[in-house]
């Protein structure tokens, strides 16, 4: 358990920018998972395999999930496909050597990868083929993107297409390059919104991510913004795109200058960004991925409707309790005074600001909520401030049975016990963060 110093229980919240989201809760019976797989600062002969619910907090899922058989694996980006496998391409070779290939491999679980095979790139004078993406187009066709440098100029890349032929992915079209986007161009990214293509790239010279829009896949391509348009500051690389449960765009890059990974997100189609922030966790770890979003089925650990109380995974002797309308974690069971056991049970409703999340009610009506992002009870005013503050979002927690419970208006906090006093905290990625989060919802004590 952390412990916080009383002044951190006094800090005012900042308001809610405009344009931020939500925290939006899947459907019930189901959840939303993202993936990684992804080399690391210590090693790029292998990459780990990391797993989140909200996009933000991940943890390791495998260590040395696939070593391939030879050389080097950088740059992977996943995939899945109508077969129900996953797949990796990724960059070969370490980034001083010269690679004319890009690596494919297959799992059926996200941990376990088999080599498929190693594909040379078909460019006459190759001298580097770098930064593989995988791109699924809304007619099904797969593509992979990849930057190519010739020998005469090798460190000038220009991003090429690659279209599967074969629904088994063992045969690629003659690469094309992407018109538009041109030489001194890496690591390109694209997402497809309505019949909009968006091309998010590193230019070579100024280290800036650069953003571009077309019509087709293959361009021509026309770029919108240069140098730091975002706010995402310079010595950046690897952008990748993936669309948050919330409707919102999330951009990660690897910030290689400052050794840090980061995220940043936009909810107007790539107008405006959020400020850039460390990922937690894996920040300074993990290197250059792509993040897979997938719906998966869930087992509902809470159902609105019932009354249930809230047993601490890591202080199961402890429950939530509302003493003088503030949530604290003493220990309470069933030989405690029946008072005590009433102030530890609490009903669980359907969220007031999303249906399928949830809020919690005491007996004398009134709502958990955060303010001061301290958790406290308050009557409802009715208000959608209060419906917002007053709604979380369930997530997996550390043990079968038990729930972390994210705000819904300041998505990444989570209600945790800190000095064994409820409130709602930013993810750090650690195990006791999460653990500090977790609870699991027991019989009522009252």
């Amino acid at each position: 358990m952390t412990v916080l110093p009383a002044s951190a229980f006094l800090a005012a919240e900042l308001p809610v920018l405009a344009g931020t989201a939500r925290a939006a809760a899947p459907a019930a019976g189901s959840a939303d998972r993202y993936t990684v797989v992804a080399f690391t600062n210590a090693s790029d002969a292998t990459v780990n395999v990391y797993q989140s619910d909200d996009a933000t907090d991940f943890r390791l899922l495998k260590s040395a999930a696939y070593t391939p058989p030879a050389d080097r694996i950088r740059d992977a980006s996943v995939f899945r496909h109508t077969d129900g496998a996953y797949y990796l391409t990724y960059t070969t070779h370490t980034w001083q050597d010269a690679s004319t290939t890009i690596g494919f491999a297959r799992s059926t679980d996200r941990t376990t990868w088999t080599h498929l095979y190693d594909h040379t790139v078909p460019i006459a004078d190759l001298s580097r083929a770098w930064a593989p993406e995988w791109f699924v187009d809304t007619d099904g066709s797969v593509n992979v993107v990849v930057s190519c440098s010739v020998t005469s100029d090798e460190w000038n890349f220009t991003p090429y297409l690659l279209r599967a032929t074969t629904s088994a992915l063992t045969a690629w079209t003659a690469p094309t390059a992407l018109a538009g986007i041109g030489p001194n161009h890496i690591d390109t990214f694209i997402v497809k919104i309505g019949s909009t293509y968006h091309a998010f790239t590193k230019n070579e010279t100024t280290k800036y991510i650069e953003y571009a829009t077309a019509t087709s896949l293959a361009g021509p391509y026309t770029i919108r913004k240069t140098g730091d348009w975002a706010g995402w500051g310079s010595y950046r690389e690897g952008p990748a795109l993936v669309k948050l449960d919330n409707g919102g765009w999330r951009l990660f890059f690897d910030g290689y200058g400052a050794g840090q990974y980061y995220f940043s997100d936009s909810y107007d189609t790539f107008t405006t960004w959020s400020a850039p922030q460390a990922l937690p966790g894996i920040s300074g770890t993990a290197r250059h991925f792509t993040v897979l979003r997938e719906q998966v089925t869930a087992s509902a650990v809470l159902t609105a409707g019932t009354t249930r109380s809230l047993q601490s995974v890591n202080f199961p002797t402890r429950h939530w309790q509302n003493q003088s309308g503030l949530l604290n974690l003493p220990v309470v069971g069933s030989s405690s005074a029946a008072a005590e056991r009433q102030a530890s049970t609490f009903s669980v409703v359907a969220g007031l600001a999303d249906g399928n999340a949830f809020s919690f009610r005491d007996s004398a009506g009134n709502y958990l909520r955060h303010y001061g992002f301290r958790a406290r009870f308050d009557p409802n005013d009715g208000t959608s401030t209060f419906a917002g503050d007053a709604t979380f979002v369930p997530r997996a927690g550390t043990i079968v049975g038990s729930v972390r419970l994210e705000s819904y208006n300041y998505p990444g906090r989570y209600l945790r016990h800190s000095s064994y006093q409820l409130r709602v905290d930013p993810a750090d990625g650690s195990d006791l963060f999460r653990s500090d989060t977790s609870f699991a919802p027991v019989t009522a004590l009252a």
